[in-house]
């Protein structure tokens, strides 16, 4: 009982600071972008504990499994000053591309660090070098259909991992690894992943002019149902291996 309680508390550890760190780079470029951000939650579900600061209200809510950042004019058209759906491509692009890469740069930071500490600055150049090298096989095996979506996981499998960390180097090395599968993941040009709504600025930029609205919605909507599906089969399979 102690053993699953302990992974539970780890496993909460992990995700909330690779939220944190996500959600921190939409929030950090928004603002940098002069984009007005109604909300900063980590967490779903009702609210805990919540603080209005300026014109940001900052949340933790029930459910530690994600979060987000509610910008003004993200869902719905808005002309309101510092509305997103005023913004230009290219910021809307840095907005939805910063948390990704965030994540992917906080895991080769923790990584570095992390040989760092245990062998110096050279050892840990050459190793991070080479933990790229490896990251760029992973990006090509995932877009050139090299791998199967029996080999993803899901926080039931990412809590199973972590339960089997015995060490503080052994999490933070499992911290480096899943925050740069997120960061690839989310890059992914599936919508709503951030990736997919790229893809869709990338195509309005080219064509001069936003999608139908309509178009837009049903885009997203078939995406969204592919993320689903996608998401009860990975805890599908979780489970499984677990029984």
């Amino acid at each position: 009982m102690l053993e699953i309680l302990m992974a539970i508390i780890k496993t909460l550890i992990l995700l909330g600071i690779l939220v944190i760190i996500h959600e921190g780079g939409h929030f950090v470029v928004a603002k940098l972008c002069k984009v007005k951000v109604n909300e900063f939650s980590i967490g779903f579900g009702k609210i805990l504990l919540s603080r209005q600061k300026g014109e940001t209200k900052y949340c933790l809510r029930l459910i530690p499994l994600g979060g987000f950042v509610s910008m003004e004019g993200e869902e719905e058209h808005s002309d309101a000053e510092g509305s997103f759906s005023n913004a230009s491509i290219l910021k809307k692009i840095a907005i939805v591309s910063a948390g990704a890469i965030v994540n992917i740069l906080f895991g080769l930071l923790v990584y570095f660090l992390l040989i760092t500490f245990h062998y110096g600055i050279e050892i840990a150049a050459k190793s991070t070098i080479n933990y790229i090298g490896a990251l760029e096989d992973s990006i090509r095996i995932l877009f050139t259909g090299g791998t199967t979506i029996d080999d993803l996981a899901g926080p039931v499998g990412v809590a199973t991992i972590v339960s089997q960390t015995s060490s503080l180097t052994d999490f933070i090395y499992l911290l480096s690894v899943i925050s740069l599968s997120l960061g690839i993941t989310n890059l992914i040009p599936i919508p709503p992943l951030d990736g997919g709504k790229i893809l869709i600025y990338i195509i309005e930029f080219i064509k001069r002019k936003p999608l139908k609205e309509e178009t837009s919605l049903k885009i997203q909507m078939a995406g969204f149902m592919f993320i689903i599906g996608l998401s009860v089969f990975v805890m599908y399979n979780d489970v499984a291996r677990i029984l």
